[in-house]
Formats: structure tokens, C-alpha cells, sequence
């Protein structure tokens, strides 16, 4: 995968953490005040809305906590890829030439011996 793609998907990630930290959460003092009162005037909804918000809640944080886990592990990709390519061309290009006189190309043979 390409850093581009790895940014695409990392930009998509931000703009989903974004949008959810405060549109996930939009209701929740709103539902909150309303379950509270419902209880409070004898009605069992009102137990049921304070729960059904307390589960929003935790499935909210848990989809922030999963991108910021994505994110890390994109991260974490992204360099380790790129100290896996810099080590293959060091190795490349310590190699020298195939024999005297021959241009200093790497044949795909000795290519191939990195990956096995």
C-alpha cells in the first residue's frame, strides 16, 4: 500500500473521529435530562431512555477508541514499510556489480534472495 492511500485512509479516519466526537454526542445532556425527568414523573421510558443513552455513550467512545487504534496501527505501517524499503535498497546497492565490467543493475535473481 502507498503512503497516499495510507493517508486517504488516515484522512478519512480524522474526519469520522471528528464528525462522531461531536455529533455522537450531540444528545447526550438532552437525553440525559430527559430520562431523569421521566423517571422522576413515574414513567419506566425514563429508566429505559437514562440506559439506552448510557449504551450510545459507551458504543460512542468505543468507535473513537477503534480510529485512534487504526490511526496508531497506520501509523506504526507507514514506518515500519519505510524502514523496510530504506534497509532493501541499502542492501541493494551494497551489493556491487554482477562482475567486472558488467553494469551494477540487480539482476531479479538476486532480488529474490532478499524475500526468501
Amino acid at each position: 500500500m502507498e503512503d497516499d492511500d495510507l493517508g486517504d485512509i488516515g484522512h478519512a479516519a480524522h474526519g469520522l473521529f471528528s464528525s462522531l466526537e461531536s455529533a455522537g454526542k450531540h444528545a447526550n445532556a438532552a437525553s440525559e435530562t430527559a430520562g431523569t425527568s421521566l423517571k422522576g414523573d413515574g414513567f419506566d421510558s425514563g429508566a429505559a431512555l437514562s440506559e439506552v443513552n448510557k449504551t450510545w455513550e459507551t458504543q460512542v467512545k468505543t468507535l473513537l477508541q477503534a480510529r485512534a487504534h487504526i490511526s496508531n496501527h497506520l501509523n506504526y505501517t507507514k514506518k515500519s514499510n519505510r524502514a523496510e524499503d530504506d534497509w532493501i535498497a541499502t542492501k541493494l546497492r551494497t551489493v556491487g556489480p554482477v562482475a567486472p565490467g558488467v553494469d551494477d543493475a540487480v539482476s531479479a535473481s538476486r532480488i529474490d534472495k532478499y524475500f526468501r
